[in-house]
Formats: C-alpha cells, structure tokens, sequence
C-alpha cells in the first residue's frame, strides 16, 4: 500500500508540471477572432493600444486598451499600414498605434506546436516505466528470497568480551582457545593440528550462551554472523538450503569469521521424523547445514558456533566429530558466579552502601544468568517508582520474589477466615521446614497475595547442590504437607489452598519411586520410558514397560509415602502447636515474616546444622530446577 501510495503521488506530480508548461507554453486564453473591417474601425477610434506582426506577415495580433486581445489576418504582400488606408484609416489614427513584428524563438514556436502532441507520449513512457520498475523490484526480491538472512555484528558499536561475561568460567577457558585458532591459525596449522569446524553451546534458557558467542567475536575482533535456526526455514523446499549455502559463501568471503546460529535445534532435529519424507524442507536445510560444515578447507578460518537447550533432539550427524568437534556445557551459575553476575549488571546503577550482594546471591538459588540481570533491572525500577535516589536492600528482596512468585496483588484482600487459614497453613509449611534437619532452611513466610498464590514460605538453601538424598526428598514432601496437616490439625477440614501442594508433593513421590530408583519394597529399577511428543501441541507420553501388577505397586508405594509424609508433618505441628499459634499470630499481624524475625520465634527448635548458613560455594541444585520445584513449599495457600 505504501508503494502504490508512493507511485500515485509520482504521477500526479508529473500531470501538474506538464499542466504548468502547457500554461507557460500556451500563453493563457485563446485570443478573440476578428476580421480586418473590425481592427480598422477599432484603430479608427483610438481603441488599439498595439498592432504585433507575426514572421509571416500574415497574422495580427491586436492589443485593445481596456487589456484584451484580437487575432486577425490579411494578405501577406500587402503591410498593414496599406491594409488600414484602404478600409479608410487616417494616417494620423494609424500612426498613433506601435506597429511591432512578435518576438517568439523558433524553439517557442515548436514547443508550443508540438507539445500537445508529446503529452500522451510523456504520460504513456512514464506509465511504463513505473511498471518496469515494479517489475524489476519484484524480480529482485524473488531472486533474493534463497539470500541468507544472516546480520553483520556493527563493528562501530560496543564489543562484548570476557570481562562482560561473568561466570562459566570452564566454557570460557574452552572459548578462548577458539580465539587462539582465529587469531594465529598458523601456530596450530604447523603443528598439523585442525581448526575446529564447529562449537556446540548446551545449556538451560538464560544461562548466557548468545553471550558468550557474541565475547569470541569481540575477543577475537573478527566478523560476526548471527542467524536464528528458524530464519532457515521456509514454506517452499530449498530456500533453507539455499540460505545455508549464500550463509557460507559471504563467511569464507570474510575469513576469518564467527557464523552463530541460535537456536539449531530449529533445523538440526532428528531426520526421519518429517511427514514429508525427503521432501521435508527442515530436512533438506539440515542437510545442507551437514554438507558445508564437513566441507571446509583446513585452511578455511570460519568457525560455526551453536546454541541450544535441547540437545537431545538434535541429529547424530550434526554431533560427530568434523562438524560440532567441542560441545560445552553452561551449567546455570553457583553462587559464586551468581554474585559475580549481579556485580556486572549493578554496573551504572547506584546501590545503597549497606547492599550486600552474597546475601542476594544466597536467596537466588536456581537463578540463570537472564533471571538475575531482570532481578537487578526490577530492582531500579521499584526504586525509581518511589522516587528513591539508591536502589536500596529491600528492593533488591523485593524484586527477588517478584521474578519468583509475580508482582503483589494488593487488590486481592482475604477475609478475616481466609486470612487466618492461610496464616496457619503458612506457619505449617515454615514450622515443618524449621524442624526437619534435611529440609531447606524458611527465610520468608507471607500472607500477602503474589501471582496465583495467596500466601508463601520462601525456602532457600544455604549452599549449592548437586546431589540429593532420599532423606532430603522424603523430608520436602513433609514439608510441602505441612499446610495441608495444619489446616487440619487447627481447623479439622481441609480447604482447596493445598491443592498444589498436593499435586507437587506427589508428583516428587512419584519419581522417587519410577525415577529414581529408592524406594525400599520395589528396590533399584525404574519404571516408565517417558519421550516428548510434538505434532499438534507438545506432549509428554509414557511407554509403560511394566504390568497392571507393578503398577498396582507403584500406586502402594507412592501412597505410603505420602501417608508417611503426611504423618510426620501432622505429628510435628502437634507437638509443637504453641509455635504454630505464634506464627500465625503474628503473620496476621505484620502479614510477613523475614528470616530474623521468624528464625526469633522459633530459635530453640532450630537444629545445629541449620544454625549456621554456610556460603562456601557449591554445584548449583540442578534436579529441582530452581526455586519453585526446589522449595514445594511455595504454593497457594
């Protein structure tokens, strides 16, 4: 539409500046006709003010005084003092007018004579060449459809190196070699040592694996090529493969080079799978992706860098050495690299003196690389909302469950009931948590509404971990039954609040006993072969591998956990009922409870390994996946 817009305002312009030399041309309005016997008497009676003689001596152009203007015509070998004498005008009368030849050019003239006849020939070539135009731009863009879509990293804006990646710290050591063999391929090429065609990124969304591509290109200060996996893929078969092949020429063009392509798993899934066979257009890309990587000279410094987090579709061949030869894990930060990632991304901002970003580095236990440089960024917010100065501690907390849970729902106001049910269904949760050596030591406990939940029990571990115990699973699950159990210990009916509690608690019941191996009446084996499903929506199905028998057992086994779970929980809040009537006291009163004020309550029945909150760094606590399946506790109220 923007086209045909422009086009359209083009030929009007055109149509008013021929218009304008028809104007100029032409002269204005056609002159009046008169004959001879006319003009005589007008010059008789003093009415011409001008008598023009055209070349030919034929036509006359007569100028009135009142300001208007006469044609006439007479006989070309007679002048045109004779002519008025003999229609009887006094000499005196025709020497009291200018008798004067027109002054035209000869161009004029066949300007204005032709220029009637060049204007269906001006608009009919200007038509065409519109349409010549169109025509050409269309052909232009149908040439450039099999074109790569790759972008040129701008050399004149800010580089990203090393030092802007905090962390990760083996991935970098890896990378870093990368650069090495960018920068003096000679000294591996003498050696006999290869060039590595290709490098493989794994890791979890957020963890910084564009990042790092990007810090090899500006460490290495070569040209930078970045591409989506999915910008290969098109409707029609072959443009994918041929946008691989256009990709590759313009990078040996400029060797040496980074091409990155996010995202791969986009093209690079198993092949085999497609409906259309070999027809499938992901498939032919792939193919041609497989192609151009096996097909590089030794001497050829392009090296193709990949991200994904899923690297368990991706196709065999895409894996074996000669295309991605090094494939590095990005684990999500510890906590070591968690406070070194808020130190970067506090750069520019301007924190309170008192912030202490180990303690913040401390609560964000699952946190990835793009969650903590969001926490930094909702913290200035927040600051800036309240017309704060410095981004202080509260706000760095209060941004912390604001990425975890959601923005408070202060419109979301409990009765006086409801907000006594959810005071001791949160103490439940808090006071079971405090007591069970193996569980996570509470630094928050709220009453106050966040995203879906109505209240929640934050649950932080003091130290990174890797791996997990049976005792720490079985002591999570009395824990997440801790509101469950108080609601019916306090209340004797149960409300819908603990209805995810259920479903997590269960959920980890059952992967103890099908996934992991430890339950104590089936032993080590696991049950089910579960596969992901993607053809009209993701689905996760189950091969079930063993009989209605096993199942029956499995059912059993989950069950006793969960009654086993259940009980202790609701033994411990019996015994320690005073307690649990503190905490709700005062979570209806103050609504929240921080660590000091809540651990104050409840000092005596801290056990000794919890007293003291290591910091020492650890692996980060992969199996849970961050804090919300780590902490069950954290659901609804």
């Amino acid at each position: 539409m923007n086209k045909f817009f422009k086009n359209t305002v083009v030929i009007i312009l055109i149509f008013v500046a021929l218009a304008a030399l028809v104007v100029s041309f032409g002269g204005g309005s056609k002159p009046k006709q008169v004959d001879l016997s006319t003009v005589a008497s007008q010059v008789e009676g003093g009415q011409v003010s001008e008598i023009q003689v055209d070349s030919t001596n034929t036509n006359l152009t007569v100028s009135l005084k009142d300001g208007s203007t006469e044609t006439t015509s007479k006989e070309g070998d007679i002048s045109v003092n004779d002519t008025l004498k003999n229609y009887g005008v006094p000499q005196d009368k025709i020497n009291a007018v200018p008798i004067k030849p027109q002054s035209q050019s000869v161009w004029g003239s066949i300007v204005s004579q032709a220029l009637p006849f060049l204007i269906p020939f001006i608009l009919v070539s200007v038509f065409i060449w519109i349409l010549m135009r169109n025509v050409q731009g269309a052909n232009n863009r149908a040439m450039s459809f099999g074109q790569s879509q790759a972008r040129m990293q701008d050399e004149r804006k800010k580089k990203i190196t090393f030092n802007d990646v905090a962390g990760v710290r083996e991935a970098k050591e890896e990378l870093k070699e990368v650069v090495e063999f960018l920068k003096f391929p000679q000294k591996f090429l003498q050696l006999g040592a290869r060039i590595p065609k290709g490098v493989l990124l794994l890791g979890s969304p957020g963890v910084g694996k564009t990042l790092l591509a990007r810090a090899v290109a500006g460490e290495a200060n070569v040209p930078f090529f970045h591409m989506s996996g999915s910008e290969f893929v098109e409707m029609f078969v072959g443009v994918g493969a041929s946008r691989v092949r256009d990709l590759f020429k313009k990078a040996k063009r400029h060797a040496p080079c980074i091409i990155f392509i996010d995202e791969i798993d986009a093209v690079g899934r198993q092949r085999g799978a497609g409906l259309g066979g070999s027809h499938d257009e992901r498939e032919q890309t792939l193919n041609q992706i497989l192609v151009e990587m096996d097909g590089f000279d030794t001497d050829t410094n392009v090296i193709v860098i990949a991200a994904t987090n899923r690297p368990d579709v991706l196709d065999p061949a895409l894996l074996r050495p000669g295309r991605f030869d090094r494939q590095i894990v990005i684990d999500p930060p510890d906590i070591n690299d968690r406070e070194q990632i808020l130190k970067v991304h506090a750069k520019g901002k301007p924190l309170a003196e008192d912030i202490n970003l180990r303690k913040i580095a401390e609560r964000t236990a699952g946190f990835s690389g793009a969650d903590l440089a969001n926490l930094i960024n909702e913290a200035a917010i927040l600051a800036a909302r309240l017309n704060q100065k410095q981004v202080t501690d509260s706000n760095l907390r209060e941004a912390i469950e604001k990425v975890m849970l959601g923005p408070e729902r202060k419109s979301h106001i409990l009765s006086k009931k409801e907000k006594e049910i959810t005071a001791y269904h949160e103490g439940g949760h808090a006071l079971v948590a405090t007591i069970l050596p193996n569980s996570d030591p509470v630094h928050k406990v709220s009453v106050i509404s966040r995203g879906r939940a109505a209240g929640y029990t934050m649950k932080v571990p003091s130290e990174d971990k890797h791996l997990h115990t049976r005792a720490e699973f079985l002591d999570d699950i009395a824990v997440s039954l801790g509101g469950y159990a108080a609601e019916k210990l306090v209340f004797g009916e149960l409300t819908t609040g603990a209805s995810n509690d259920l479903k997590v608690s269960t959920n980890l019941a059952r992967r103890l006993v099908t996934a992991y191996g430890m339950s104590e009446n089936l032993g080590p084996i696991t049950f089910g072969d579960q596969h992901e499903m993607v053809f009209l929506g993701r689905e996760i199905s189950e091969h079930r591998n063993y009989s209605e028998e096993v199942a029956a057992k499995i059912d059993a086994e989950v069950s006793a956990i969960m009654k086993a779970g259940y009980d202790q929980a609701y033994q411990i809040l019996s015994k320690h009922r005073d307690k649990l009537d503190l905490i709700a006291k005062q979570l209806i009163e103050k609504e929240t409870l921080e660590q000091e004020e809540y651990e104050s309550l409840v000092a005596e029945l801290i056990p000794e390994n919890k007293k003291k909150h290591p910091t020492d760094p650890g692996l980060e606590n992969i199996s849970k996946k961050g804090p919300k399946l780590k902490s069950p506790a954290e659901s609804a109220a």
